[in-house]
């Protein structure tokens, strides 16, 4: 008979999975970074600033406040690298262990000229890219350019030749992420310089077998989920997730479950916790991995979410860069935050509670916010004018 789970199971096992039980350390230390990544398996890489980068959020949202150097230093060296930035999610931190398991994505890049299929074939500038890399070491295709000026019309990327080649031969495995500046601009090397030699000799794995490993750390890491769920976690296609889930429900990794108000099947995850109550109190950037995949959010949270960077201002409803506020077990308020660092300001251009928000959602919004302003180094809150939980915490700010 096949399991049934209420919404408010799914939930917090999803929430266990990412690591929202878990016991913070004080202060959060490499061994904590080691846990909340091998909990989310990815950090997705952004390079939008107007609060913090996409990257830093998912660790401070189950750490709390951490030094950034935890993940610049698991993101740096060869001997001692943890993650690597690589296309598992889109551009995102994977711990390097999961380097095998991308050989099969690797392949298929290489074939196809790039992960869009735009790369021309360029036997001379490969040759002299790769050439500059091992003599010099890392370097930013800044660095490196041809000096050729840069294609117009390709639908806003406006990349030069060099910038392209360098990144099709990081997707196909020729060169791997070092690192980026301070301009947050990527630093291209030789694998052998950035990839620990476990990683780079380990034994080639069977496609299939790859496929398994990536759909078993996403059931991991969703606790429970459908086969788009874990299809969208390592951007995989519906027929490998399927062929990778028979197999792991036929091993008992994976146990078919129906979920209220799902319309398709659950695989719920031999190892997923099931608590009664989840005690967070966080802030989602709009790249965590706990709302990225929108109708999963939806049925999980009845909380309906969009990023409105790309709207037209007059268009937004909610704002520029609008972050779910995550209360126990529930999505709660949506807030538009901006860290304004020359004048030491954490601003709210707007907060806006859900209909489900408990009375407590503006008290606990204001303990968040200043926890968040602690960690960006700025010294003040100051609340705007939109929406219908301004008022309130305002109010709440005030007090601190």
């Amino acid at each position: 008979m096949t399991q049934s789970l209420s919404q408010a199971q799914a939930r917090r096992i999803a929430l266990a999975a990412q690591g929202f039980l878990d016991r913070p350390h004080d202060p959060p230390t490499m061994r904590t970074f080691a846990r909340t990544i091998a909990r989310t398996g990815v950090l997705q890489v952004d390079s939008v600033n107007v609060l913090q980068r996409a990257h830093y959020m998912p660790l401070y949202s189950r750490m709390g406040p951490y030094d950034t150097a935890l993940l610049e230093r698991a993101a740096s060296g060869s001997d001692r690298r943890r993650v690597v930035e690589y296309w598992a999610h889109v551009q995102a931190f994977m711990p390097v262990d999961l380097w095998p398991a991308m050989a099969h994505r690797r392949e298929r890049y290489r074939a196809e000229r790039g992960k869009w299929g735009f790369v021309a074939k360029d036997d001379e500038l490969e040759r002299r890219l790769l050439a500059e890399l091992a003599e010099g070491g890392a370097a930013t295709s800044r660095d490196l350019d041809d000096g050729l000026p840069r294609n117009k019309d390709n639908w806003g990327w406006n990349w030069s030749r060099t910038r392209r080649m360098l990144d099709f031969l990081f997707t196909a495995g020729e060169l791997a992420i070092a690192g980026r500046n301070s301009q947050f601009e990527l630093r291209y090397d030789l694998p052998e310089r950035v990839l620990p030699a476990e990683v780079r000799n380990a034994p080639d794995l069977p496609v299939a077998e790859q496929h398994l490993e990536l759909v078993r750390r996403a059931a991991v890491s969703h606790g429970v989920a459908t086969i788009r769920c874990l299809a969208d976690y390592y951007r995989m296609s519906i027929k490998d997730v399927t062929a990778a889930v028979a197999v792991l429900t036929q091993t008992g990794e994976l146990e078919q479950v129906s979920i209220e108000g799902w319309r398709r099947p659950g695989f719920l995850h031999r190892d997923a916790r099931r608590p009664r109550a989840v005690p967070a109190r966080t802030l989602l950037s709009p790249f965590d991995p706990v709302v990225w995949e929108r109708e999963r959010t939806e049925r999980l949270f009845d909380f309906h979410y969009r990023i409105e960077i790309y709207t037209p201002a007059p268009k937004r409803i909610y704002g520029y860069y609008v972050l779910p506020f995550l209360l126990r077990d529930q999505i709660v308020a949506r807030v538009d935050l901006k860290a304004d660092r020359p004048t030491g300001r954490l601003l709210v251009h707007g907060a806006f509670a859900e209909a489900h928000a408990p009375d407590d959602t503006a008290a606990e919004l204001a303990l968040e916010l200043d926890r968040l302003r602690g960690w960006l180094g700025l010294q003040d809150i100051v609340v705007g004018e939109r929406g219908d939980l301004v008022a309130p915490l305002a109010a709440h700010v005030a007090t601190l």
